[in-house]
């Protein structure tokens, strides 16, 4: 019988520019006497990464293009963070009532670009990090050295979905896992064989960890325990479908 343990890590500050998050979640799992075992997840939340990363802007220094400015009146939309979400965006899907859907550099597809305001100073908004792979590389080496186990790290964040109410989240930044898994090939439990079956397993588990996470308890980030994943260096690039095989795009 198959068991997952999800646990929070609690006693994170405030994250500031310049932190060293790494080394303030050794200190918290210390604290919280939470033993860190070979071949956990760490899945934390992009927001503080982007904190740590100085990915902030201030709303008050932003001068609105002239587009910017006219949508937002139309909409009730503060033109600054509109300036900010189309500079965050490489192709906008759709602007309507208000909503702006857009593909960011990375290539992900959400609102806003991932621009959001809560959680952060007033008039203040946070950016997506400019590589999340490469900052779940870096946090996922600083913390193998210091407790000593191989483990694996997602960086995620709460998209919307399409046809969907609710929110999940999904991983933005991985390092050291697969994040699909790949079934074709396979036989089902009929003895089937399985054509077109890829999970996105680290969607999957961002979102259960955001069970114990959150978003007003303070507590980014969770250890996932008892996944058996594909240990490799990895890119969410992988989950992004190619426009040729995009219906919608």
């Amino acid at each position: 019988m198959a068991e997952l343990r999800i646990i929070a890590l609690p006693g994170l500050p405030e994250i500031v520019e310049g932190d060293d998050l790494p080394s303030l979640m050794v200190e918290a799992a210390r604290r919280a006497d939470l033993e860190i075992a070979e071949r956990d997840i760490v899945v934390i939340a992009q927001k503080i990464v982007s904190k740590a990363e100085g990915r902030t802007i201030r709303l008050e220094g932003v001068e609105p293009s002239p587009f910017a400015r006219r949508w937002a009146e139309e909409h009730g939309k503060d033109p600054a963070m509109v300036d900010v979400v189309l500079n965050e965006s490489r192709r906008i899907v759709r602007m309507e009532r208000g909503i702006i859907i857009s593909e960011t550099h990375h290539g992900f597809v959400c609102a806003n670009a991932g621009v959001d305001a809560s959680n952060v100073a007033e008039g203040t908004v946070v950016l997506l990090p400019i590589d999340p792979t490469a900052s779940a590389r870096r946090i996922r080496e600083a913390l193998e050295a210091a407790f000593g186990v191989g483990l694996a790290v997602i960086v995620s964040d709460t998209f919307g979905r399409p046809w969907r109410e609710g929110l999940v989240n999904v991983a933005l930044g991985v390092s050291g896992i697969a994040p699909l898994i790949d079934y074709r090939g396979r036989l089902d439990s009929h003895g089937r064989a399985l054509r077109v079956t890829i999970l996105a397993v680290a969607d999957e588990l961002a979102s259960a960890a955001e069970l114990v996470m959150r978003k007003n308890t303070g507590v980014p980030v969770a250890i996932v325990r008892g996944f058996d994943y594909e240990a490799r260096e990895a890119t969410v690039r992988e989950m992004i479908r190619p426009p040729d095989q995009d219906l919608f795009r």
